[in-house]
């Protein structure tokens, strides 16, 4: 973890950011008081179709009409 003055920040901006992507935390300070950290963020899973078959069942029960209580009931 690598420390940082705002004005280095400001001035330093895209070489800090390439520092980040690879991994790298870097905390910015107002002279010697931190403020702020840059930390990279991780690209969310990825989903993959089909990760619940044999988990999530639906039955035909699903299918039915809905009852006219239940049709209210959306209303």
């Amino acid at each position: 973890m690598s420390i940082v003055t705002i004005h280095a920040a400001k001035t330093n901006l895209s070489k800090l950011l390439a520092r980040v992507e690879a991994g790298e935390e870097i905390v910015i300070a107002r002279g010697k008081t931190p403020i702020a950290r840059l930390t990279p963020i991780h690209a969310p899973a990825k989903r993959q179709f089909g990760a619940f078959k044999g988990v999530v069942s639906i039955g035909p029960q699903f299918f039915d009409p809905m009852t006219d209580a239940e049709l209210r009931e959306w209303e």
